[in-house]
């Protein structure tokens, strides 16, 4: 991103940089550079190696290595973000020559080069590439083009030219019957293929690559291949702006089921409104009225009288609230019952306070990332769509995280500060000048460093395996030392000290009209017992599987096209739906939330605070389930390091997404707890 902000801005200054693939713009006789990216199996698109792993030989041209101002395979700058994307862009030795914007003949330019005979172990990569269907991947001017590198086939020497020449479909029906009659295959590869470059004035347009299936050739050891690389230049009218749309598979994204699935998560969500609704207005207000008259009759009986609200006070259905209406009865009956019952427990510490501290700055910091990941792909008309340049949404990935390493600290800081005043020792210590007792600064302290330390240690856990694995196989997805260098700076430089400001901002924040009553309700001395025999469907641990499927149910549908975009070869455009997905899940998760609360505090269990984190965050399991079942069964992966790869990445999201539901579920369900006990009276 400050790529796009700083080189423009050096192309006007600077002479002579007003032409080049960083601004798009080219004169006649400037030299455009094809790069070579990877090379790999289809079906495993982290199983890639650098382009030159494979035996092919560099072009006769200036920039061939005999050469000693030659520019062959020399190593594009990369950006983090597309070291993190596993990109390695290298130049490919051949000359692209801009051709003149007035001409109106066709440029086209047959470059060629031929291997050394081939060696055995060559031979052997060849045969791994067709057999595997590797196929490889150049840019030129930021556009990407693919192509196959060979094919197994039966013996074709006396049918290629005179069968095949360019129709692959007799290709294609050859091979299956050759394959039904068990024949042997052989080892072939494509050893001409052509370059289209479509311009419009001084800009690329459209690039395509096109492999001579009469050019198959069958590899064998001591043979030597010659390569050729027609590259024609073709002028067009379409549009700069629109020269990315080729890429985007609008039928696939845009089709009906994807609307339909939007449609679908917003009629749940109304559902569940409608189910909350029912409970605030009907159930909670029943229990308002049954306290209100219990604290009302109390009163009474004191005086030596009777309530008459206690005599006259029916439920919605026309029944009366209190069974007796005599003094006595109202003393036993009118009772509190239910949630009221925990008002004195309910804002007790949870157990383990400085880890659900951390866990829930790490989720807000999750939350804050990923909204601000989405709106800055959706405004990408603004400042460049992400999808049209290579690691632009790793690099924001990079920069969220880092500047929302503030909200972390100050979540986790501020929560802490809030309920250590309800622990033993936080009541036995005077509060300090910033709102934390004496005895509480350690674990002040362990809280702000497990809020530094929690998602970059399962960050680097996870990551540094897979660099292992890339290491050891030798794919582009290998993050070198100096790149792993300057993520540490960063985290180090930026993000640790933005998290500690959180944290101190935390502890010093305002949290209630004064620090001794923070809540509605003041918390007990002694904790009251949670009752044992409760039904199984207030039972929480029987919630967590019910609050986590309505979270998956409303973005199931996304994660397919999510995941598709992933691990298929297609560019994710529609930020918008993600955006609207987005939204309707924060909704399911607040309402799924206060009825899980709901259930749980009514048989007068106050142990709220994890139990409401559990059942949300329980998406994540579905969420890697679902992430299991795409592997079987929508996809060709297959070895260690695709499945290494696929499953590594798929923990890391399934676990920012169990934490980010996980927070959002706590927080909604905390401003549920708030408002029902601010709302009724206690003695």
């Amino acid at each position: 991103m400050m790529k796009q902000l700083i080189l423009p801005l050096l192309a006007a200054i600077i002479p002579g940089a007003g032409a080049d693939e960083y601004n798009h713009r080219y004169a006649e006789g400037d030299r455009v550079d094809l790069w070579v990216n990877k090379v790999g199996p289809y079906a495993n698109p982290q199983e890639a190696y650098e382009y030159y792993t494979l035996p092919y030989c560099a072009p006769d041209t200036r920039h061939h290595p005999d050469n000693k101002d030659g520019s062959f395979n020399a190593l594009k700058a990369h950006s983090m973000g597309e070291r993190l994307g596993g990109h390695a862009l290298r130049h490919s030795g051949h000359d692209l020559i801009y051709p003149s914007v007035s001409t109106t003949a066709d440029a086209g330019v047959l470059e060629t080069c031929t291997t050394e005979g081939l060696t055995a172990e060559q031979v052997k990569l060849f045969a791994t590439a067709a057999e595997d269907q590797w196929f490889y991947q150049m840019y030129v001017d930021d556009l990407p083009v693919w192509g196959m590198v060979g094919e197994m086939l039966p013996d074709l020497e006396a049918a290629k030219g005179e069968h095949f020449g360019n129709d692959l479909s007799h290709l294609e029906e050859a091979v299956a019957k050759h394959t039904e009659n068990g024949g042997e295959f052989k080892p072939y590869v494509y050893t001409k293929r052509t370059l289209h470059v479509s311009y419009n004035a001084d800009r690329i347009i459209k690039v395509d690559l096109t492999s001579e299936p009469a050019s198959l050739t069958e590899v064998k050891a001591g043979v030597k291949v010659k390569f050729e690389l027609d590259i024609q230049w073709t002028k067009t009218n379409t549009p700069f702006h629109s020269r990315f749309d080729r890429y985007l598979d609008h039928a696939f994204f845009k089709h009906q089921i994807h609307w339909f699935s939007i449609f679908n998560s917003f009629m749940m969500v109304l559902f569940l409104m409608g189910l909350v609704a029912l409970i605030l207005l009907r159930t909670l207000r029943k229990d308002y009225a049954r306290y209100a008259i219990s604290h009302t009759g109390r009163r009474d009986i004191e005086d030596g009288g009777e309530s008459d609200a206690e005599m006259d006070e029916k439920d919605d259905d026309g029944k009366p609230l209190l069974k007796e209406h005599s003094p006595n009865a109202g003393m036993t009956g009118a009772e509190d019952s239910g949630w009221k019952q925990v008002h004195g427990d309910v804002f007790r510490a949870p157990k383990f306070l400085p880890l659900l501290s951390a866990i829930l700055g790490t989720g807000w910091q999750v939350v804050t990332l990923v909204m601000g990941v989405v709106l800055f792909a959706v405004a990408g008309p603004l400042h460049g769509e992400v999808h049209e340049e290579r690691g632009e949404v790793l690099t924001a990935i990079l920069v969220f995280y880092s500047l929302s390493s503030v909200v972390a600290g100050y979540a986790s800081g501020s929560y802490f500060k809030l309920y250590y005043a309800t622990t033993p020792a936080g009541r036995s210590k005077a509060p300090a000048a910033g709102g934390v007792g004496v005895g509480g600064a350690t674990q002040w302290q362990l809280t702000m460093v497990l809020t530094m330390l929690l998602l970059p240690t399962i960050l680097g856990a996870i990551i540094s395996f897979l660099n292992g694995i890339a290491l050891i196989y030798g794919t582009i997805y290998y993050i070198p030392f100096l790149v792993l260098l300057k993520f540490f700076f960063l985290w180090v430089i930026v993000s640790v000290p933005l998290c500690i400001l959180g944290a101190l901002m935390g502890r010093h924040a305002k949290l209630g009209d004064r620090w001794a009553h923070p809540f509605p309700c003041s918390v007990n001395a002694i904790r009251r017992p949670i009752p044992e025999d409760t039904p199984w469907y207030d039972v929480p641990a029987n919630l967590i599987t019910f609050a986590g499927l309505l979270s998956f149910g409303s973005i199931f549908i996304e994660l397919n096209y999510i995941l598709t975009s992933l691990w298929s070869h297609k560019f994710y455009y529609v930020y918008g739906f993600l955006l609207g997905v987005y939204a309707i899940l924060c909704l399911v998760i607040k309402v799924s939330t206060i009825i899980v609360v709901y259930f749980c505090l009514n048989p007068e269990n106050y142990l709220w605070q994890w139990t409401e984190f559990y059942p949300v965050a329980s998406t994540a399991l579905y969420v890697f389930l679902y992430s299991i079942y795409y592997f079987v069964f929508k996809t060709s992966m297959h070895g260690l390091v695709q499945t290494s790869f696929y499953f590594g990445y798929m923990l890391l999201i399934s676990l920012g997404m169990g934490t980010l539901c996980g927070t959002l579920g706590h927080w909604s369900a905390n401003k549920f707890v708030r408002k029902i006990f601010q709302n009724v009276k206690v003695d």
